[in-house]
């Protein structure tokens, strides 16, 4: 059975930081495409940031590109979002998830796996 268990969320300050993190069992991450989710009040889900396996090219979404990095240990099975100059409007709950090779499928398409998510707090 796959788990992903997200944490690292809270409450910050516009123009802090966070780091998420998101811990995998069940699934080795080391042959996954890797991604982090996000989903506001009253809004649709929306992709954050991915690594794709196997080329290890990461992906953002423009909101973000600049001030999030998605990195991931395989040692530890864990992939990481680091998120830096947060805004008011990065507020939202965040979702990890994992899927095996999808050849022709967006980095943002066809998650197999879903964490709990995390919820990330951001005031003015």
């Amino acid at each position: 059975q796959v788990q992903l268990v997200e944490s690292g969320g809270g409450l910050v300050q516009a123009g802090g930081s966070l780091r998420l993190s998101c811990a995998g069992s069940g699934r080795t991450f080391s042959t996954a495409t890797v991604a982090w989710f996000r989903q506001a009040p009253g809004k649709e889900r929306d992709a954050v940031a991915a690594i794709l396996w196997p080329d290890g090219i990461t992906y953002y979404a423009d909101s973000v590109a600049g001030r999030f990095t998605i990195s991931k240990d395989n040692a530890k099975n864990t992939v990481y979002l680091q998120m830096a100059s947060l805004k008011p409007e990065d507020t939202a709950v965040y979702y990890c998830a994992v899927r095996g090779p999808r050849l022709g499928r967006a980095w943002y398409e066809d998650y197999d796996y879903w964490g709990q998510g995390t919820q990330v707090t951001v005031s003015p």
